[in-house]
């Protein structure tokens, strides 16, 4: 109740400071903000929220543009207000928070959230302080090389985001103590062979031992050779 009365309350005012095209305007920014529709039997819409990741070098103000390809946007530069003089681009495939389409980048080119499919979204390397390198002329198929060393080939239609992941450092800070990693949610990890028998296979004995059997979970699963992952017995063979 306070908060709707805090609302009406703002409402009234900014009402009362607009004119009278301008706060019908504004009504229906704020319905549409919240989610709500104007239909009958109190039917509520949500509305579809969409974001982006800054690139590291993206300084506050700056202007980043989307080549969305695959999906055409329905607004023309003229009915947004913008025109392409304005945001000041020679070349998008060398803007830093440019998002393209990977057959318009060079080779070299540090990109970022890339899509595994055309249109699907970011899916790749989106983790702090990453960035994927395009190592091949993009063609039909474009060839990057991900943070993990491994060579990806994704269709050139599929688009990424030029620049690092921000916070770079992420990954080289140190944790005060146990309870740090606690708190984010880490829980200790145990070996197995240091456990008793009831709590793991490996458990138990006067030494270091497996019970003579191959490395398996608590659960009695297998855990090498490609067990836990298929794919890497596929890659293997």
């Amino acid at each position: 109740m306070k908060r709707q009365a805090a609302l009406s309350w703002q409402n009234d005012l900014k009402k009362k400071s607009l004119p009278l095209t301008q706060a019908n305007h504004f009504s229906s920014l704020a319905a549409k903000s919240i989610g709500m529709s104007k239909e009958p039997k109190g039917k509520v819409d949500c509305v579809p929220v969409s974001y982006i990741l800054a690139s590291h070098q993206c300084l506050p103000g700056s202007t980043v543009m989307n080549c969305d390809s695959s999906k055409p946007s329905k607004s023309s530069a003229s009915s947004s207000g913008f025109s392409a003089n304005q945001y000041d681009i020679i070349d998008l495939s060398s803007k830093v928070g440019n998002c393209i389409p990977l057959a318009n980048a060079r080779i070299g080119t540090w990109v970022h959230d890339i899509e595994c499919r055309p249109g699907q979204g970011g899916k790749m390397v989106r983790a702090a302080g990453t960035y994927a390198k395009v190592v091949q002329e993009p063609g039909a198929q474009c060839v990057l090389r991900l943070p993990s060393g491994a060579e990806k080939t994704v269709d050139s239609k599929c688009r990424a985001t030029i620049g690092i992941v921000p916070n770079p450092s992420h990954g080289t800070r140190k944790l005060r103590k146990a309870g740090h990693s606690r708190w984010l949610g880490r829980r200790p990890v145990v070996r197995g062979v240091a456990m008793n028998p009831v709590d793991h296979p490996h458990g138990g004995g006067e030494g270091r031992t497996k019970g003579g059997r191959p490395s398996v979970s608590p659960w009695g699963k297998p855990t090498k050779a490609g067990y836990r992952s298929p794919s890497v017995a596929s890659r293997k063979a």
